[in-house]
């Protein structure tokens, strides 16, 4: 995928679109919790997946609940790396513009960490199925290209993007997560006035039968009309 050397963005907060992967929850040998916190994991989960939808009241406890279970496994990426994202959320709801600022820097240092914590042991890790590498890839990505463009993250999150969509591991991950790349990168196709990229993206959604394919079909009839 290419990528245009600069592209203007509108200074908004357009937290809305990070990893709603739908997946079965799992705990991977990466998490150090204790099996009976695996309810905990799934409340966490959860009010992500409500705030990720736009419920600003699931924000705080998202935040809240991913920051204890990241304290409690330091070395699990893909924790430290929900809880950045839940954190960058904050920015969302938050009114006034330093606190927005502070929030969002905040969590990308959390992603930013996450990133770095990264081996290629983290290949064969699975987490909600998925290799916690790509997961977390996909997280930092998905968050990076909704900031608005003074953090100077799009360039960025456009690569972490192309690296999961290139790389090998993604043809054995669960289908839900292999939709959920595949209409993110279909959205920044079509951003990037990439429409013929953004249709074949979106056929594959719905070839492939992923959940999201009720509204990949929605964004084809858009990039018809």
């Amino acid at each position: 995928m290419k990528h245009p050397a600069q592209r203007p963005r509108p200074i908004e907060w357009r937290l809305m679109g990070v990893a709603i992967l739908g997946l079965s929850l799992g705990l991977s040998p990466f998490v150090q919790v204790q099996a009976a916190d695996a309810a905990s994991f799934e409340a966490a989960f959860s009010e992500f997946q409500r705030a990720n939808s736009g419920i600003d009241a699931a924000i705080d406890a998202a935040a809240e609940r991913f920051a204890v279970l990241s304290a409690a496994a330091p070395g699990d990426p893909v924790l430290l790396a929900y809880s950045g994202a839940a954190t960058a959320m904050r920015a969302r709801a938050a009114y006034m513009p330093w606190n927005k600022l502070s929030l969002a820097e905040d969590g990308l240092a959390q992603i930013d960490k996450a990133l770095a914590l990264l081996t290629p042991a983290h290949d064969g890790a699975l987490y909600h199925g998925t290799p916690a590498s790509l997961e977390t890839r996909f997280t930092a990505a998905s968050t990076y290209l909704a900031l608005p463009s003074m953090f100077n993250r799009h360039a960025r999150g456009a690569k972490l993007l192309d690296d999961v969509l290139a790389n090998p591991l993604l043809a054995s991950a669960p289908l839900p997560f292999r939709g959920a790349v595949w209409l993110r990168a279909a959205s920044e196709a079509n951003a990037d006035k990439r429409p013929d990229d953004a249709r074949r993206l979106l056929q594959q959604v719905l070839s492939s039968g992923a959940p999201q394919a009720e509204k990949a079909q929605a964004k084809l009839k858009d990039l018809a009309s």
